[in-house]
């Protein structure tokens, strides 16, 4: 468990699977939760599971996409709260095909929610954090951003980006003790990898060293560690969770 008492973290796709644990653990570590999703009554189902690790919850519902309204939200978390000292962009979407039956609108989709939605976020946090000296940004991209994946190149192409974006943003804001860091998960079991056939289940798993998919506490974890104070030397990294399936 580590220390974030006190501390305040927005959470983008916070009403089921990763982005949900991993609201979880950072209350279950002290800090104070802002749920972001896009529908309110999803989020305010999930308020008591938060609330019960004896933390202050906010619910928000946000269409990330959106900088205008991500920047509002942001001021009535400065209000609420008094600051901000963590942002998980975890909220993402997925609307698959080849290229050639992939829709502008898909695509237009997938990169304004993953990506743009993750530079909306950075964005609108930025000030008050560097106002404050101090901020720890975790931006939730995939391995298929390292590797790509054939069906996929809206999302391969917006986690592709978030790296970039994680890396340059560092760089910026480095110097004012903000970390940026990106967690890069492999399959986790979500809803996702639950409605797979059996077949392609088995043909993932023969890919991944470990034998088996990741749980999402295992990225929740790495989140908190992120947060803390005993990652305050790491910025501009990817780091892989994902059982050993991609290796440099």
């Amino acid at each position: 468990m580590y220390n974030l008492n006190n501390k305040v973290a927005i959470v983008t796709g916070a009403s089921r699977g990763i982005g949900l644990e991993i609201a979880n653990k950072l209350s279950q570590s002290g800090a104070n939760i802002v749920l972001i999703g896009r529908n309110i009554d999803s989020l305010k189902l999930v308020e008591p599971k938060i609330q019960s690790n004896g933390v202050k919850v906010l619910s928000i519902a946000l269409d990330v996409s959106d900088f205008d309204s991500f920047n509002n939200t942001i001021k009535k978390v400065h209000e609420k709260f008094g600051k901000i000292d963590i942002l998980v962009n975890n909220a993402g979407v997925t609307k698959d095909n080849i290229i050639m039956r992939l829709k502008e609108n898909d695509w237009d989709d997938v990169i304004n929610i993953n990506l743009k939605g993750c530079f909306n976020g950075i964005k609108a946090v930025s000030r008050a954090m560097i106002k404050s000296k101090f901020g720890r940004i975790i931006n939730i991209t995939s391995v298929i951003g390292l590797i790509g994946n054939s069906g996929q190149s809206n999302y391969a192409a917006s986690k592709a980006g978030i790296i970039g974006l994680t890396k340059s943003i560092s760089k910026e804001l480095g110097s004012r003790n903000i970390t940026v860091n990106a967690i890069a998960p492999g399959y986790i079991q979500t809803e996702m990898t639950q409605s797979l056939n059996d077949e392609l289940k088995k043909d993932l798993l023969e890919s991944i060293p470990l034998q088996r998919f990741g749980k999402p506490e295992e990225i929740a974890d790495l989140v908190c560690f992120l947060a803390s104070e005993k990652a305050s030397y790491i910025t501009g990294q990817t780091l892989n969770v994902d059982g050993g399936m991609v290796m440099y």
